[in-house]
């Protein structure tokens, strides 16, 4: 049951929720914690706050509170490698990374949460890399007050998913680089492609255990995977030769060297001659030559999923194709935009 009372009036009276206060380009938090026993020097802030009347509840039996809501809610949507603000701050819970990872998103399962209408939750999007302490998503009850009945819906619906929010750990791969190409081989030019790679591979804690350049020849390219796997490398990453020239021939040499399940051709750009097959258990990425003068391509962002176990084929690249196409920002922000999602 909700009541007002004029806020002149209300002085020694307990907020049952927080009280917002915005400066605009300043400040946005909270003025007043729910359970603040209202003093006379509040009535003014109030008031300048557009607060003319405060509420004064009484719950039924099956009636919640914002706060309660949402600890029930975010319980039941955050999954693992995920863990929950301390407590509600304006009837929100926020969900954060408990580690570097890639961010999973049931968005089916958030779709029908959603569609309740008096839940919410939003989410960063599907597949973003994420850093520890990152915010990932956030949910409340929308109305300051409502049925237990309705929460617990939205409850059920997030516990039976798999789960809705969920962090999942890179695994450290010991990858094994061929850099393919007769202009590097025969040192007519510098290579590039191995410092970009090895700085990527860095990044998301992965090591570089051996380099082997190749002409391009397909049988030697596929000597060079064939030693690369022998050595111990668990990821082979391949660069160049994946063009429409004569002379680019790695992938016949990726296929010669054993690899089943080759996908040719993504709807990414930069990225269209990206491949992903695998030998063995052992995932197999040949790059084109745009790896090597754009700073994010689809490499980018097929990695880190290779890297949490998930097996990308013709159907995953299809999807790729709506937020595939890279803006080509002078100042790169990836992966705070919309590429690839």
């Amino acid at each position: 049951m909700k009541k007002t009372v004029s806020v002149d009036k209300a002085v020694g009276m307990v907020l049952p929720h927080d009280v917002t206060e915005i400066v605009k380009d300043e400040f946005k938090g909270r003025a007043f914690k729910k359970g603040h026993i209202i003093q006379p020097e509040d009535v003014e802030h109030l008031k300048r706050l557009g607060k003319e009347h405060i509420y004064v509840l009484k719950l039924g039996p099956g009636e919640i509170h914002e706060n309660e809501a949402a600890k029930i809610l975010a319980t039941a949507l955050a999954g693992p490698g995920s863990r929950l603000s301390s407590e509600p701050v304006e009837g929100k819970i926020s969900i954060h990374a408990a580690f570097d990872g890639l961010l999973k998103i049931d968005k089916e399962a958030l779709y029908h949460f959603n569609l309740l209408g008096v839940v919410m939750c939003s989410t960063l999007q599907n597949n973003t890399p994420v850093k520890k302490g990152d915010t990932i998503a956030a949910t409340r009850l929308i109305p300051l007050v409502s049925g237990r009945d309705i929460v617990e819906q939205a409850a059920d619906i997030a516990r039976t998913a798999i789960p809705v929010i969920m962090v999942k750990a890179l695994r450290k791969a010991k990858a094994g680089l061929i850099i393919t190409g007769n202009e590097v081989f025969h040192g007519r030019i510098k290579d590039k492609f191995e410092n970009v790679l090895r700085e990527k591979l860095a990044v998301i804690g992965s090591t570089v255990i051996s380099v082997k350049f190749a002409p391009d020849d397909v049988s030697t390219i596929a000597e060079a995977i064939k030693e690369a796997l022998k050595g111990g490398a668990d990821l082979i990453i391949t660069s160049g030769g994946m063009s429409v020239d004569p002379d680019d021939v790695t992938r016949m040499g990726i296929e010669k060297a054993g690899a089943i399940d080759c996908f040719y051709g993504t709807p990414v750009l930069p990225g269209a001659m990206f491949l992903s097959g695998r030998i063995g258990a052992v995932p197999v990425l040949g790059l084109p030559a745009c790896g090597m003068f754009h700073n994010i391509t689809v490499f980018d962002l097929i990695l880190p999923r290779i890297l949490t176990g998930e097996t990308i084929g013709r159907e995953e690249f299809a999807q790729m194709g709506h937020g595939g196409l890279c803006r080509n920002c002078k100042r790169c922000q990836y992966p705070v935009c919309n590429f690839g999602k």
